[in-house]
């Protein structure tokens, strides 16, 4: 089978102001567009069979300033999770709301108000991804790369999957904004590659702590929900 580059979207302005995007035509900001175009240095070096991206706005123009004229599908399995009325919502609210703790710990069991469940969203990622998968791998070969542009929660789903792990563990993944993740499928077993690959080892470093009087307790251990700024920029 092919193997996956699974590219999230540059930084955009909801990740810069700590704002859940959801799918809201969210657009990048200039550090995201910076980001965008770095990724496509390394990828425009690759022989990519085929480009695929989820419909929003922040993933295709990533895609346009990463690769230039490439012929872009459009999937909208890869699109955001319908966080419903979370979207458009500052992060360090929602982390107040009763439900917060259950998407930290048992996001299998999350359905979003008036939104998606994230078992809902993992399962149509995974199938879209391996449907493409195969679909690459009859027209090109067991060799061929290609390319999905998606979102950081749908590609940690999709990681997760390939690594074996329940959803619930998918909180434990990270996927920065223009990061890299890499899948092969096989017959007989995914092989996850890279995860949260930018080329650029200062993304390793955590970033200071927010200035805050009452930080709670668990606040450092909590996934960033929609994926999150990165760190080092």
């Amino acid at each position: 089978m092919a193997t996956v580059l699974l590219l999230r979207h540059g930084r955009t302005t909801a990740n810069a102001t700590g704002e859940l995007a959801g799918r809201r035509p969210v657009e990048l900001d200039d550090t995201g567009r910076d980001q965008a175009s770095r990724a496509g240095e390394r990828l425009r070096a690759l022989p990519l069979s085929m480009v695929v991206s989820s419909p929003l706005v922040r993933c295709r123009t990533t895609v346009e300033l990463a690769l230039p004229g490439a012929a872009v599908q459009i999937d909208e399995g890869l699109t955001e999770c319908g966080y419903g009325d979370w979207e458009g919502q500052p992060l360090k609210k929602l982390a107040k709301d009763p439900l917060w703790p259950v998407v930290q710990q048992q996001p299998s069991a999350v359905v979003f108000p008036n939104g998606e469940a994230m078992a809902a969203m993992s399962a149509r990622a995974v199938a879209a991804v391996r449907g493409r998968d195969a679909e690459v791998t009859a027209a090109h070969g067991p060799e061929a790369v290609w390319l999905a542009c998606s979102h950081g929660d749908v590609i940690k789903a999709i990681v997760a999957d390939a690594l074996g792990l329940h959803l619930d563990q998918f909180q434990r993944i990270v996927a920065d904004p223009a990061s890299v993740s890499v899948i092969r499928y096989t017959a007989g077993r995914p092989f996850v590659v890279r995860v949260n690959d930018t080329g650029d080892l200062a993304s390793v470093v955590p970033p200071k702590p927010a200035r805050r009087r009452r930080a709670r307790p668990a606040a450092q251990s909590d996934a960033a929900v929609g994926g999150g700024v990165g760190a080092g920029v």
